[in-house]
């Protein structure tokens, strides 16, 4: 559809534009925003289904809030495209997810409407609270919202923030985008009838003057209005034979409410508006509404790269003489070891299809858990496995392992508990862009005792090591390995253990020694045979490490009585990662080369194409053999 056939949305630049639109016209709005993002992704990939499954709500948000000075703070980013669109980047949205285009997430970096980072789950509950405090320390008159839903409900930092939601003086409303979740549930016209009641504009402006009067009077103190509150939860409890978790929490609870009704969400919003104290307002949506491929499978059509609008086809290349994918390789590896280990158990935070644990959960259900948004529960969970006679391998993508990085040292470390902690999407993930970056993992874990830390250059070396990770003996064993293909067509090898602590050397040379972790290594080889080649006199060594704890001390004993000259390369910070560790080493051995290190450098990384931000990194293959060159 050509954007000059959008009537009401051509008219909208900022949600001034919008709020000037009568109520009646905005149905008509929100088919032209949904036609519009189901178009614009369908030739520029990004994340779709979610977008389409809150478009009443981010019209709605814009029309009653005063944004920009009303604060909205979404959850899980992914769901943003219409609010993107609907404040001034329309015109920039075919640049969405591209090197230096519009950010795949909202971020305050990048728009004034865009209030929070919000490229992980579940934190908007905490942050819109400390808003909304915010603005009552310094006399600001605004209303803060927190948008949450897509699961976010099931992390942990969600329930946080909601506890300090019940016991810190706010006016903050939390809206909860239930799109595939049960966390409450209408029963009868009385249950109906109460929800209506208490979004009326005249009983709340009665029970609020109330209120204050007896405030004033000194007949009720802070104790005294708690108690009222929850004496008035537990009648309405009690008339509707049901309790949430909200109004148990003393946070006035409504709904749940059609979210794709955008006059009646208006409606609510407004009344809503006005209240004091905390709310929470739940709305029923559905994930990929208004594109029918998308709401009958959600989960494919989340991000679903580029497809046929008319058709419904999704246009994928034919991968059949390509790698495969090192997420796939896992998945298909771990069935195999599981087969042979009845200890070995799989868990993941909500991602089985993107780690491809699914592989496993459909061939072992009873072994294999998703335990939803919540990292760190992952690892702890898995952690109890694993101390009483279970082999977990808990599968996290490396970005996210961040959020169990007290799980991981307390629960894990600690007891020195047989546990395969695999960080996928290690090293630059592309369009994704700083928050899901896998750059930390290497400089935070390292330090910690009792874990080995491992990173296969191709497929057959990340089933080696995942064979040696399930060896008796072997502790907190980390596996980090990238996002995408790998190098290698014939993939199912037979698997062997592999020395912990030892690396391998690839080509022999006597100038330069390239010490390299992990799958960037292979562009180490491009290099040296491009140099070759080309006729090049330089004598170029590489060793693939693999493990970037412990060290190989052996090969790097060799590597300083024979090299004056070095580069380490890691696709991770170079902060504190693998290139500072070998430094380490060698100022503690009385050794004094010139070291070069080569990694993600101290800043975050912005998205992009892989190929193009490792060229920004300085560690593609032209970087790389320039840097080599240049020593």
């Amino acid at each position: 559809m050509e954007k000059d056939t959008y009537k009401i949305l051509n008219t909208i630049e900022k949600p001034d534009d919008l709020r000037r639109l009568k109520v009646e016209e905005l149905p008509l709005l929100c088919k032209e925003l949904r036609d519009d993002i189901i178009h614009e992704l369908s030739v520029n990939p990004g994340h779709l289904a979610s977008s389409l499954g809150v478009v009443e709500l981010t019209v709605a948000l814009h029309y009653v809030f005063r944004t920009p000075q009303d604060r909205i703070v979404w959850d899980v980013g992914h769901q943003a495209y219409g609010h993107k669109i609907l404040t001034g980047r329309r015109e920039a949205f075919c640049t969405n997810r591209k090197l230096h285009g519009i950010r795949p997430f909202p971020s305050p970096a990048e728009s004034e409407y865009d209030t929070f980072t919000c490229g992980h789950a579940s934190n908007s509950i905490s942050a819109a609270l400390g808003m909304a405090v915010a603005a009552k320390l310094t006399g600001e008159k605004r209303k803060v919202v927190a948008v949450i839903g897509d699961g976010a409900m099931s992390g942990g930092l969600a329930f946080e923030g909601l506890n300090n939601v019940s016991s810190t003086p706010n006016d903050m409303l939390i809206i909860l985008n239930d799109n595939n979740m049960s966390i409450d549930r209408s029963v009868g016209g009385m249950k109906q009838y109460l929800t209506r009641l208490n979004t009326n504009e005249t009983y709340n402006n009665v029970r609020y003057r109330i209120s204050q009067w007896m405030t004033r009077k000194g007949i009720l103190n802070e104790r005294r209005r708690t108690g009222l509150i929850r004496f008035n939860n537990a009648m309405k409890a009690a008339i509707s034979q049901q309790q949430n978790v909200f109004e148990g929490m003393n946070i006035r609870y409504f709904g749940p409410f059609d979210g794709h009704d955008v006059v009646e969400l208006v409606s609510l919003l407004q009344r809503l508006k006005k209240m004091k104290g905390p709310k929470m307002l739940h709305l029923h949506t559905v994930k990929g509404k208004g594109y029918k491929p998308a709401e009958k499978n959600a989960q494919a059509w989340h991000a679903p790269g580029k497809f046929d609008v008319d058709t419904g086809e999704r246009l994928v290349s034919d991968n059949t003489d390509q790698p495969p994918k090192f997420q796939d390789v896992f998945g298909h590896t771990l069935l195999e070891l599981a087969k042979a280990n009845k200890r070995i158990v799989g868990v993941t935070p909500a991602m089985p299809s993107g780690c491809s644990l699914n592989i496993m959960m459909k061939a072992m259900p009873s072994r294999a858990f998703d335990v939803g948004i919540a990292e760190g529960h992952a690892v702890t969970f898995s952690a109890g496995m694993a101390k009483d006679g279970m082999l977990p391998f808990c599968n996290i993508y490396s970005a996210f392992a961040q959020r169990a990085y007290d799980n991981i040292i307390h629960d894990a470390a600690i007891l020195n508990l047989p546990l395969v902690l695999c960080l996928d999407r290690a090293g630059l993930v592309g369009e994704d862009g700083p928050t899901h970056h896998g750059a930390f993992d290497i400089p935070s874990l390292r330090t910690i005792p009792n874990i080995t830390i491992a990173s296969p250059m191709n497929e057959q070396e990340l089933r080696h090591l995942m064979y040696t990770a399930q060896l008796p003996g072997m502790g907190v064993f980390v596996i980090r390995y990238p996002r995408g293909r790998g190098v290698c067509r014939d993939w199912r090898c037979p698997m062997q253990e592999i020395g912990v602590g030892t690396g391998r050397k690839l080509h022999e040379g006597s100038d330069i020694a390239v010490l390299s972790l992990g799958p960037i290594g292979n562009h180490v080889t491009q290099v040296i045979e491009e140099l070759e080649k080309e006729g090049s006199t330089l004598s170029i060594a590489h060793y693939d490490m693999r493990f970037a704890k412990p060290l190989d001390e052996n090969l790097l004993q060799e590597i300083a009585s024979r090299f004056q000259r070095i580069v380490t390369i890691e696709d991770g910070s170079v902060a504190g990662g693998f290139g500072s560790a070998v430094m380490e080493w060698m100022s503690d051995h009385g050794h004094t080369p010139v070291i070069r290190r080569l990694g993600l450098p101290d800043h975050f990384i912005e998205h992009g194409k892989v190929s193009e931000l490792q060229q920004l990194a300085g560690i593609d293959p032209a970087s790389i053999k320039q840097t080599i060159l240049s020593l």
